[in-house]
Parts: C-alpha cells; structure tokens; sequence
C-alpha cells in the first residue's frame, strides 16, 4: 500500500491540467471584474464630463431656446457615446438670487425626468450667487448597467451637478423659440 502511495506522490502527468482547473475560475473572475469595474469607472467620468458640458454650453449664450437645450440634449448623448442613452435624465436650470440671501428657479427644463418649478426655492452652497446675479444648474442621472453582469448584477445610477456661472450676462432667460 505504501508503494502505491509513494508512486502516486511521484506521478505529475495530470497534476497541471488538475492546478490550471483549480485557478481557472478565479483567473476568470479577476478578468471579467477588472473589465467591469473599468467600464464603470469610464462611464462615471464621462457622466462626471457630462454634467459640466451641459452647464457650460448654456453658460455661455445670452438666453436660452428649445432649440437650445436640444442641441445641448444631442451632444449630451454623444458625449455618453457607446453607452445607451434612452434612459438618461438631465435638468438644466437657471437658479436666481432672491434678493434676500437664497436662490430660486428662474427656468428649469429636463428630459426624462421633471423640471423644477418656476419661483421654487433652491439650496445652493454658501456665497455661490452674488447679489442681482444667477447660475446655471446642471443635474445628470445614468442608470449604468453592465454589459456582462459577471460581477456587477444590477444597474448602478451615477449622478452628477455642476454649476456654471453665466459669461456674458448676469442671468440668462429663456425664450421657448
């Protein structure tokens, strides 16, 4: 009996194809979860790049039209390109000092989710709006979903604001042509 054993303990014929099936799934996982994680992470970034662009291209005109915003919705989804996009929410609104301290909405427009309403009241941080002056207020929501769900299972909703102050005007007003 002890032969037999020490002549299994020498025999290697079959002793890699048995590790390499051993590591194989773990060597998998670590794969598919490195190309998820970075799939994620570029997508965050490109919302993150998202968010600003909206609230700069308005930013920089003097007022504000449909046409406007739907150009701005077009290069959006460009700018989110190859994710899909037939989900994604975006407000743009231009946020007001109230002359007494707070801010308010001026305009709100969106696509896929609801615009704020006119006069509504808006937290913003501290010193952000001078007096007289306003804000551009852009909101992104993506819901990202993983192309192979191997290690992220469920959609992940990414989210970013940026604010931009208006460049060649104090406030900029909207004008639905």
């Amino acid at each position: 009996m002890l032969k037999i054993l020490r002549k299994a303990c020498r025999a290697q014929s079959g002793m890699a194809a048995v590790e390499f099936a051993m590591v194989l799934p773990a060597m998998l996982a670590l794969v598919f979860g490195s190309i998820e994680v970075t799939n994620a992470l570029v997508c965050k970034g490109d919302v993150t790049s998202t968010a600003s662009t909206a609230g700069d291209l308005i930013a920089q005109g003097t007022k504000v039209t449909d046409a406007d915003l739907n150009n701005v919705y077009a290069s959006l989804a460009a700018l989110l390109y190859p994710y899909p996009t037939g989900s994604t929410q975006v407000r743009i609104t231009s946020i007001i000092d109230d002359g007494q301290g707070g801010a308010k909405v001026a305009w709100s427009k969106a696509q896929n989710t609801t615009p704020y309403s006119t006069g509504q009241s808006m937290t913003v941080p501290a010193g952000l709006i001078q007096s007289g002056g306003s804000v551009i207020y852009a909101e992104i929501t993506y819901p990202y979903t993983s192309p192979f769900t191997y290690i992220i299972h469920s959609p992940i909703t990414m989210t970013n604001t940026y604010y931009a102050h208006p460049r060649r005007v104090a406030q900029i007003p909207y004008s639905p042509n």
